[in-house]
């Protein structure tokens, strides 16, 4: 195969990851931030303290993070054929990465938040401050570099997780090295498919990497 006939389907495969990655990382964000953080209220001592709640959720997650995804990918066919219609596509498969996904960027946030200083919490509970100023003014901006550095790792385990995505009716870089690379004994392909994968991964790091340097200068000068 030829760079000629490579380029237009690399270019294609390209944009189908790019594609499920970025829309399944904002489904990510938005299901997996408020858990992690209710993980946090409701444990021992938080403002929300609920144990049992706090226990099923955090079943929950373990469940979602100990399922290798390729097995869930296929468990989801059904829900994703509810939800979209279809299970083949790229836009299918946001569905089953974002389920994939949520329980551990959950954990992350989890993580991230236990890290804020536990005497900027006690200051505004007894200032009276509610909920939403703990979360809003407090969490959230104290926790923000860590959460950025768990937002580039939930990315870059999605461009992996969107690769196995092609073995099961997945558009992107997986479906297309497994199409051309390995069932049509293209070497040269493959390579090419895995040096996309690679660089796709440097960059989403160091912009990532990035972000939390300048946060966290700006932490320190604030």
């Amino acid at each position: 195969m030829t760079w000629s006939e490579m380029q237009p389907l690399l270019t294609q495969g390209t944009y189908d990851t790019l594609y499920m990655v970025l829309w399944s990382t904002l489904v990510t964000v938005l299901g997996g931030l408020p858990i992690g953080i209710l993980l946090v209220l409701t444990d021992k001592g938080g403002l929300l303290q609920n144990q049992p709640l706090n226990k099923v959720l955090g079943v929950i997650v373990n469940i979602g993070r100990s399922l290798p995804f390729i097995i869930l990918l296929i468990f989801l066919i059904p829900v994703t054929t509810a939800v979209v219609g279809t299970f083949i596509g790229p836009t299918a498969m946001i569905v089953p990465l974002a389920i994939g996904a949520i329980p551990f960027f959950a954990r992350l946030v989890e993580t991230a938040v236990r890290e804020v200083d536990h005497g900027l919490i006690e200051a505004v509970e007894s200032m009276g401050g509610g909920i939403p100023t703990l979360v809003g003014k407090v969490l959230l901006p104290q926790a923000l570099p860590s959460l950025v550095a768990g937002v580039t790792t939930t990315v870059i385990t999605l461009v992996g997780y969107s690769a196995m995505a092609g073995a099961v009716g997945g558009e992107g870089l997986g479906s297309k090295a497994i199409t051309y690379g390995f069932q049509r004994f293209e070497t040269g392909f493959m390579v090419a498919t895995v040096v996309v994968l690679i660089v796709l991964v440097t960059v989403v790091q160091l912009i990532g990497d990035g972000v939390v340097r300048l946060l966290a200068r700006r932490g320190r000068t604030a």
